[in-house]
């Protein structure tokens, strides 16, 4: 008996350590991040809403992770985030140091073949989202457009940045889908330099998170200087109760399609992934340092003091809807995508 009392404690150790959640494989996950340094890709510019959001996560995700690894950022603006998506699939480490923020239209892009888009969205593994991202297109208090009535009445300008990016599809789709006249101004580097433009007076407006507009101009939002004419959402933001959604705007049910299908990317929001084919084991203990992270009261208040919001969602809930957003049917986009196509042509 004693001698199979040993064989049985040993078969359990054994079975405890080579078990995928078991002891060994978490100190296997702690010594791989213990002295190393995770990179997070950006594909935005400096200063908007979600870079704050990857620098805030870079201070404090890392303590959350086993091993506690040290977090930088590096900013990898360019095609309306492509050029980081391209990225994280062909070139970066696919090891769990890793960590990328792309357009939450990217899933959209993909599916409807849009130039330059070398990805699959749903190959990387998702670790959750900050916060949904609602686009918002505003004017100038000196623009003689100050709704979405005098936008179809009359042409104004809009400043825009790369083609494939939200700034520059959503106000394409509106113009294509219920007759706005938005003209963009293509070339901008990030909706900082875009709302330059709009104080220079080189453009009228421009379509840009909610967030990032608090974030860079809040006085434009407190004292009128932005009139903001349309939401990019399914449904009204609670601090935007009197602008109408896109959605909002279409008037027969095909439109309500079209705009529906574009404006869902707004749930995938703020959201971060590493790449493709990274070891289950890491991607396991990222989602949960995430999820604490989103929990953690410094963190929480360093979205409170940049003015920023906080809506998350945990990696596997994620993971699904980005494979939603990018399996829309083939008859939907088919219509779709001569509209979203043209985005910075017009």
């Amino acid at each position: 008996m004693r001698s199979g009392s040993r064989a049985l404690s040993a078969t359990i150790l054994l079975g405890g350590l080579l078990a995928p959640g078991g002891a060994a494989r978490a100190q296997g996950v702690e010594a791989f991040y213990r002295g190393r340094a995770i990179e997070i890709i950006v594909g935005y510019p400096t200063g908007a809403s979600n870079d704050v959001y990857a620098r805030a996560l870079a201070q404090r995700m890392g303590a959350h992770i086993p091993g506690k690894p040290s977090i930088i950022v590096r900013n990898m603006p360019g095609a309306g985030s492509f050029l980081a998506a391209n990225y994280m699939t062909s070139q970066a480490p696919r090891d769990g140091t890793s960590i990328g923020m792309i357009a939450p239209t990217a899933p959209l892009d993909e599916r409807l073949g849009t130039a330059g888009a070398r990805f699959r969205t749903s190959a990387f593994n998702w670790l959750g989202r900050v916060n949904s991202l609602v686009n918002v297109i505003f004017m100038a208090k000196r623009s003689p457009v100050a709704n979405i009535a005098d936008a179809r009445a009359r042409e104004s300008t809009l400043a825009g940045t790369g083609a494939g990016s939200a700034v520059s599809i959503y106000p394409t789709v509106l113009d294509n889908v219920i007759g706005a006249r938005f003209r963009l101004v293509m070339g901008y580097r990030g909706s900082a330099e875009a709302m330059l433009a709009v104080e220079r007076g080189e453009a009228e407006g421009h379509c840009t998170g909610w967030e990032t507009l608090k974030t860079l101009h809040p006085d434009w939002i407190a004292n009128g200087d932005a009139r903001l004419i349309v939401q990019f959402a399914l449904a009204r933001h609670p601090e935007l109760p009197n602008v109408p959604t896109a959605v909002e705007l279409a008037s027969t049910p095909e439109q309500k399609s079209l705009l529906a299908a574009v404006v869902n990317a707004s749930e995938v929001g703020s959201a971060f992934f590493t790449t493709p084919d990274a070891p289950a084991d890491r991607v396991e203990a990222l989602r949960r340092a995430f999820d604490e992270t989103m929990a953690d009261p410094d963190f929480i208040a360093d979205l409170g003091q940049a003015r920023v919001g906080l809506s998350p969602m945990r990696g596997e809930a994620l993971q699904s809807l980005v494979a939603e957003v990018g399996a829309l049917p083939a008859e939907l986009a088919g219509r779709l995508k001569p509209l979203y196509g043209q985005a910075g042509g017009n």
